[in-house]
């Protein structure tokens, strides 16, 4: 408890409108976000009043990022290494505190590895048990398309998993109680699902003719990660746009993060490829974070957060998800909701 005090405490200080630090206050910091799972995008925003007085090299940045910081966070830092180029070194880390990247492995071992990461990832719902948690949705849209973001609703369901299958039930929208029995499917906007299973069967099934090439090493969460780039040869993803009401299924490329012991995907990245010229979305990207939870006194690998961006003609929408509150499903179990 006192360390996390002690790093909410720092967060704080570290999130003060133009407080000045020195490089070591801030890597103290992310690697603390780090340890304690911090959100990526709340470490990227308070990294946003921040001035250094002293330099942050690419390095350091390279370096944190092999260590689990998330994208945001070190989009934040690339940003902060730049602003203080001017200014005078850091003092150099010592050699033994940086991470010796393992040896790239062999052609044949890596497809032993991606054998048995597409075993895994197959049998992956099969593994896992009846459970419910909790899904909040944060929505927002960007209707110039230029970066200029608002918010337009935060949705709160229980999501139970039950016989391999997902039900959504939405139980409060900004903060109201749902009593109408609304569906998941008539919230209207951008919505998303299959975050437990669908998308890694997708990638990994055979009939999806995915060509996979291992890229680099990674740190996350404190593990080495392997880093594949994938590219499926047959459509995996479906698109829906409401007011068109037209369907389609695309191609999928990106990258998947696996844990170097386990064989495990904990992380994914991808861009769908071949939208049709006339479809209005012209654009879907989804990051997907996958951590161990609590589940009946069993640990599982179960969804963290996803991201997922989609992009019309002069217009754009991000939706923030993160899951919480795994429980084992029982006839009678119950989650709280809190407004």
């Amino acid at each position: 408890m006192r360390k996390l005090l002690a790093a909410l405490c720092l967060a704080a200080a570290l999130a003060t409108a133009q407080a000045t630090r020195t490089v070591d206050q801030l890597v103290a910091y992310i690697k603390t976000a780090i340890e304690q799972k911090y959100k990526d995008a709340e470490v990227a925003a308070s990294l946003q009043g921040i001035r250094l007085s002293n330099r942050l090299d690419p390095e350091t940045v390279i370096h944190l990022g092999r260590l689990g910081a998330g994208p945001k966070t070190v989009a934040a830092l690339k940003h902060l290494s730049e602003t203080s180029a001017s200014l005078d070194a850091a003092a150099a880390v010592a050699p033994k505190s940086e991470p010796v990247l393992p040896p790239p492995p062999l052609p044949g071992e890596q497809k032993q590895i991606i054998d048995q990461v597409c075993e895994n990832s197959l049998n992956y719902t099969r593994n896992l048990p009846n459970y419910l948690c909790r899904q909040l949705t944060k929505r927002r849209i960007d209707p110039t398309g230029e970066g200029n973001w608002r918010d337009t609703d935060v949705i709160l369901e229980q999501l139970s998993f039950f016989d391999q299958k997902e039900n959504y039930k939405v139980v409060m929208v900004n903060s109201s109680m749902v009593t109408n029995n609304l569906q998941h499917d008539q919230l209207g906007g951008a919505t998303s699902s299959g975050e437990f299973g669908s998308i890694l069967s997708a990638i990994f099934a055979p009939e999806s003719g995915t060509d996979f090439e291992w890229e680099r090493w990674t740190g996350l969460r404190g593990r080495w990660q392997h880093v594949f780039t994938f590219h499926t040869a047959q459509p995996i993803y479906t698109i829906r746009h409401g007011d068109s009401k037209r369907t389609i299924v695309t191609r999928a490329r990106g990258q998947v993060f696996v844990d170097r012991e386990t064989h495990m995907v904990t992380r994914l990245h991808f861009e769908c490829e071949g939208i049709p010229s006339d479809f209005p979305i012209r654009s879907v990207t989804l990051d997907q974070d996958y951590d161990f939870a609590d589940v009946g006194g069993q640990q599982f690998l179960l969804p963290l957060r996803s991201d997922v961006r989609s992009r019309e003609v002069g217009y754009e929408s991000w939706n923030e998800v993160s899951f919480s509150g795994y429980r084992k499903f029982a006839a009678d179990a119950t989650i709280t909701f809190d407004k």
